[in-house]
C-alpha cells in the first residue's frame, strides 16, 4: 500500500499532490532560503499550514570535508515529514557521495536539487542558478540520483541566467526526462535576482508541458496572490518565500492585517525562545531579522525599535513588547 493509500484509510483525507509515492496534504509550501529557513521557523510554517518541510541547501563540499556548518542545517523535528533535503553543488558525481551519506543520516522523504540560488558565491562556482547555463549537468544530476535512489528527486530552478537565456522549458524537461519528480520554478532569472516583478506565464508553460507536478514561485504575498498564480498558471501547489518571513500566517490563508496583535506577540515569544534553545545563545541575534520584520507593520518609534534590535536580553525584548499598545 502506498504512503497516501495508508494515510488515507487513518485521516480520510487525500492529499493535495504526489511528489512520486510521497504524498503532499496541502498547496502552500514554505520556499528554501539561506540564513531564513532553519528548524524553528520551519517547526513554525508547518504548524501553520506549509505541507512540506525543506532544508536550506546542504553544500556537499561541506558534506565531502565534514565541515561541522552544515549539521544545524540537517536539524528536523519527526512531524515535520514529509522532509525534502535540498542538496547544492556543480559536480555531479560529488554531489551524490554527500547525498548518500546524507540519506544514510536522516532518511529524507524527497531529495531537492539547487538549481536557482543566485548568491554570487555559489554561481561563481558554477553551482545553484548557474547551472542553468549547463542543461547537460543537470542531466548528469538527475541520471546519478534516479539511478541510484528510490526516493523522489526534484529540482527548484529559475527562467533562466538572464533575459536572453531563458531556458526554462528545456531544464524542466530535461529534469522530468531523467527522472525527476517535481519542478519548482521561480519566476525570476539568476540576474534579476530577487528584483522586478516575477514572471508566472513561463510557469504556466512549464505546467503545460509537464507531466509530473509543478510549483510556482515568486512575488507571492498576499492571500489573493495565492488565487491568482494558481489561477494563471495552474501550478500544483504555490511556494512562499520572503513574504512568509513576515506573515507565516498566510500558510493559514491569512493576510498579515488578519492577525491581530495579541497572535503576533505571542509568535514572536515562542520563535524567539525556540531559536534560543537552538543555537544557544546567538538565538537572540540569529533571531533579529525576524523581530525586525514582524514588528515592521507597527511603526515603532526608531529609538524603541533599535533598542529592540540590539539587546542581548529575551526579556527585556519580552517586556517591552508585552507593554506595547499598537493600532489595529
Amino acid at each position: 500500500m502506498s504512503q497516501a493509500s495508508n494515510r488515507d484509510l487513518i485521516t480520510g483525507k487525500k492529499p493535495h499532490l504526489m511528489i512520486g509515492d510521497v504524498p503532499i496534504y496541502g498547496d502552500l509550501i514554505l520556499a528554501p532560503m539561506d540564513g531564513v529557513t532553519d528548524m524553528p521557523f520551519r517547526s513554525l510554517c508547518r504548524r501553520l499550514g506549509s505541507a512540506l518541510t525543506v532544508t536550506e541547501f546542504i553544500n556537499a563540499i561541506d558534506v565531502i570535508e565534514k565541515h561541522p556548518r552544515y549539521h544545524k542545517r540537517l536539524a528536523f523535528e519527526p512531524d515535520q515529514r514529509p522532509l525534502s533535503l535540498q542538496i547544492l553543488g556543480e559536480q555531479p558525481e560529488r554531489m551524490l557521495t554527500a547525498t548518500m551519506r546524507l540519506v544514510n543520516k536522516i532518511h529524507p522523504d524527497i531529495i531537492d536539487i539547487n538549481i536557482g540560488c543566485q548568491s554570487k558565491n555559489v554561481t561563481a562556482r558554477g553551482a545553484g542558478a548557474a547551472l542553468m547555463k549547463s542543461p547537460k549537468t543537470v542531466a548528469r544530476i538527475f541520471q546519478l540520483m534516479t539511478h541510484t535512489f528510490k526516493l523522489p528527486i526534484t529540482g527548484k530552478i529559475r527562467l533562466g541566467w538572464d533575459q536572453d537565456q531563458m531556458n526554462y522549458l528545456e531544464v524542466a524537461k530535461i529534469i522530468e526526462d531523467n527522472g525527476g519528480a517535481m519542478v519548482a520554478v521561480h519566476g525570476r532569472t539568476r540576474k534579476q535576482a530577487y528584483r522586478g516583478q516575477a514572471q508566472w506565464d513561463p510557469i504556466r508553460e512549464v505546467k503545460q508541458a509537464l507531466r509530473i507536478p509543478v510549483i510556482g514561485n515568486g512575488d507571492v504575498k498576499t492571500v489573493s496572490d495565492i488565487h491568482a498564480i494558481k489561477e494563471s498558471t495552474g501550478c500544483d501547489a504555490v511556494m512562499i518565500g520572503r513574504a512568509a518571513v513576515s506573515n507565516p500566517w498566510i500558510f493559514s490563508r491569512r493576510d498579515r492585517e488578519d492577525v491581530p496583535w495579541g497572535e503576533v506577540k505571542r509568535t514572536i515569544f515562542e520563535h524567539l525562545d525556540a531559536m534560543i534553545d537552538f543555537y544557544g545563545e546567538r538565538g537572540l541575534i540569529t533571531f533579529r531579522k525576524f523581530l525586525k520584520a514582524y514588528v515592521k507593520p507597527y511603526d515603532l518609534p526608531s529609538e524603541l525599535l533599535l533598542s529592540l534590535l540590539k539587546s542581548k536580553d529575551p526579556d527585556f525584548i519580552k517586556s517591552n513588547l508585552e507593554d506595547l499598545s499598537v493600532n489595529e
